[in-house]
């Protein structure tokens, strides 16, 4: 299978999501397992993924700098954070990501069979909602690492009163999507790239359609991303897209930037501090703005460049 599910089982009434745990704080064990899950990245996988994200890089449909066809940088990390709906019902998850940490080692080849594993290391309370770490890695077919993940998740809450008071704790400063004018934007890595030169703006706008298919529809899983009334009984007025989907949206900015390096040898993390609905317009069609991040706190170091 290519997803986490088999979504043509339900034509034989199968239901993946029964017998599944509640989604909530009080059933979190940690530590808890989940996986090992063998996925294949086909040709579907990576079209699929291009159209949710509007990725369509060369090196995805054809030749890339590593001899081969390759998958998009973010193309596994959607599978490594619902790798908890292997034990925990989908459809029945209302939560928040918080939080994401990835590191790339290598870059998955089409056609590859990878397999996932992952785990519950952490769970703690703040402010009053409760809170879940996921570590998880992909593995290729060879054994080698492709990519690691760390994901801070409230597992369960009301969106609409939650999203958007801010991260938790902390008094460091707020990012809020400006730069600094008077700096020419950076185009690509280079040797005399100086720490807060702000990079070339990466702007799109995900719709509903693109939103529902990376969340899940394809599966038939029902959520604040996918589904209207889903997302109105959690308090929003249309579906906002999963805070995933906004980080690959920035390994996509990143790949453009450092070039092959960065699938191994790249590191992110960005904290997700406000929603952004489906339909909404980038904030900044102006200079001063990031529209596709103006909402995430990312932060990257220089990959080593790869070898020739």
């Amino acid at each position: 299978m290519r997803d986490l599910t088999d979504p043509a089982a339900r034509a034989e009434g199968v239901d993946p999501e029964a017998g599944l745990k509640e989604p909530i704080f009080e059933n979190l064990e940690i530590p808890e397992d989940f996986g090992p899950v063998t996925i294949v990245v086909d040709d579907h996988k990576v079209k699929r993924f291009a159209f949710t994200q509007d990725d369509y890089r060369p090196w995805h449909f054809g030749d890339s700098p590593f001899g081969h066809r390759i998958g998009q940088a973010g193309l596994l990390t959607n599978d490594l954070v619902q790798l908890f709906t292997t034990k925990y019902a989908a459809s029945r998850t209302v939560g928040l990501h918080t939080e994401e940490q990835l590191w790339f080692r290598s870059p998955v080849r089409v056609g590859e069979q990878v397999t996932l594993r992952g785990r519950y290391v952490e769970a703690y309370e703040r402010r009053g909602q409760g809170y879940v770490v996921m570590e998880a890695e992909a593995h290729g077919e060879d054994g080698r690492t492709l990519v690691r993940h760390r994901g801070v998740e409230i597992l369960r809450t009301v969106p609409g009163e939650v999203a958007g008071r801010g991260s938790g704790g902390g008094s460091g400063p707020r990012v809020t999507g400006e730069i600094d004018e008077s700096r020419p934007y950076a185009v690509t890595a280079t040797g005399g790239v100086e720490p807060g030169t702000p990079l070339r703006p990466l702007e799109k706008v995900i719709t509903q359609e693109q939103a529902s298919v990376f969340s899940r529809t394809g599966e038939y899983v029902r959520n604040i991303h996918s589904d209207l009334d889903v997302a109105r009984a959690a308090g929003l007025a249309i579906p906002i897209v999963q805070g995933q989907q906004q980080c690959c949206l920035i390994l996509d900015l990143l790949t453009g930037f450092f070039g092959p390096a960065w699938l191994t040898d790249g590191w992110i993390r960005c904290k997700f501090v406000q929603p952004v609905a489906v339909f909404e317009p980038p904030r900044g069609r102006r200079r001063g703005h990031c529209g596709c991040c103006a909402r995430t706190r990312p932060s990257a170091r220089t990959p080593t460049p790869a070898p020739a």
